[in-house]
C-alpha cells in the first residue's frame, strides 16, 4: 500500500472545507481531481472513508481515525521541511573530513578557528589518511585528496592546483654539495614515498624526459615525515609548495634544480559518492577552503 502525502492532503482540505468544490478552490485543483483523491486513498485503504449525500459529507469511523493520522502526518512533514529550510540557512551537524595528514596540518589547521566563528553549529572531525579510502568504511562525509585520482566511484570536485618543489636542507647542503642538474640526484641521499610510488617520479625535465624516477634512500608513508626528515638533513625530497611555503621563507629548507622543474602543478580535488547529494556544511566548507587556497 503506497499512500500519497498530496493524497492525505486533499482528504484533510475536503474535511476541513466542507465540500469538493470548496477544497478544489482552495487547493487550486478540479472538483474532478478531488474526488479521484478521495477515491484513491478509498481503494488503497479498502474501505469507505466518507459517505456523501446531496446536502453533506459525514467521517466514517475510518474515516475518523485516518483524519486524526493524516493531520499528525501532515504536521511531521511540515515540521521536517521547516527544520531542513532553516538548517540550510545556517548549517549544523557533524562534518568529517578526512586528508593526508600535511593537508590537514598546513591548509586546514590554520583556518580552523575562522571557520568555526563562521560556522559555530557545524562540528569538524579531522582524520589523515594517505590512501583512498572507503568513505563509508572511515565514516567519512568527504575527503580532501593530493594528486592523480582514479577511483571511478568517486566524484571529484576540484579546489586547486599546486607547484611542487625539490628541497634540502642548508646542513644537507653543506655536508653533500648542491646538485647542478637532475642527473646529479643520482649521487644523493634521496627522500620517497612508501606506498605512493608516483610520488617518486619527480617533474624534473632531463635528458630522458620530463619526469625523474628516484631511488630513495629512505622512504615513509607521509609526506609530512618526508618533511621532517628533510627538515633534519636526512636527503632531498619532492614535496607541494603548500606545506613548505614557511620552511622556504625561513630557509629551513632550500629549493633545488628549479630551471629543470617542468611546471606540473599537483591537482587537489575534494571527492566523495557520486550517489552523495552535497549537504549545506559540506559545500559551505568547500566554499570556505578554495577561498583560502
Amino acid at each position: 500500500m503506497d499512500i500519497n502525502s498530496d493524497d492525505l492532503k486533499t482528504f484533510v482540505a475536503v474535511i476541513d472545507s466542507g465540500t469538493l468544490g470548496a477544497a478544489a478552490q482552495h487547493l487550486g485543483q478540479t472538483t474532478s481531481a478531488v474526488s479521484r483523491a478521495l477515491a484513491r486513498l478509498e481503494e488503497k485503504l479498502a474501505t469507505t472513508l466518507l459517505t456523501r449525500t446531496t446536502r453533506r459529507m459525514e467521517l466514517t469511523d475510518e474515516g475518523r481515525l485516518l483524519l486524526s493520522k493524516a493531520r499528525a502526518i501532515l504536521a511531521a512533514l511540515d515540521e521536517a521541511e521547516e527544520s531542513i529550510r532553516v538548517r540550510r540557512q545556517r548549517p549544523s551537524g557533524r562534518l568529517r573530513i578526512d586528508a593526508a595528514s600535511p593537508f590537514i596540518l598546513h591548509v586546514i589547521v590554520p583556518h580552523v578557528a575562522e571557520f568555526r566563528e563562521l560556522y559555530p553549529e557545524i562540528t569538524l572531525e579531522l582524520t589523515s589518511n594517505d590512501q583512498i579510502a572507503d568513505l563509508l568504511e572511515h565514516r567519512t562525509d568527504i575527503a580532501i585528496r593530493v594528486g592523480e585520482l582514479s577511483d571511478s566511484t568517486l566524484h571529484a570536485r576540484p579546489l586547486r592546483s599546486g607547484a611542487m618543489a625539490i628541497l634540502a636542507s642548508p646542513d644537507y647542503l653543506r655536508r653533500h654539495g648542491v646538485p647542478k642538474k637532475p642527473a646529479d640526484l643520482a649521487q644523493h641521499q634521496t627522500l620517497g614515498f612508501l606506498q605512493y610510488e608516483s610520488g617518486n617520479s619527480w617533474p624534473l625535465r632531463h635528458e630522458g624526459g620530463e619526469w625523474l624516477t628516484t631511488t630513495p634512500a629512505i622512504y615513509a608513508s607521509s609526506g609530512e615525515t618526508l618533511r621532517a626528515l628533510a627538515l633534519a638533513g636526512q636527503g632531498i625530497a619532492c614535496l607541494s609548495e603548500f606545506m613548505t611555503q614557511k620552511d622556504i621563507a625561513a630557509g629551513t629548507l632550500v629549493p633545488l634544480l628549479a630551471k629543470h622543474y617542468t611546471g606540473y602543478q599537483r591537482p587537489i580535488h575534494a571527492v566523495y559518492y557520486r550517489n552523495t547529494q552535497l549537504s549545506r556544511r559540506i559545500s559551505c566548507f568547500l566554499e570556505f577552503l578554495q577561498k583560502k587556497m
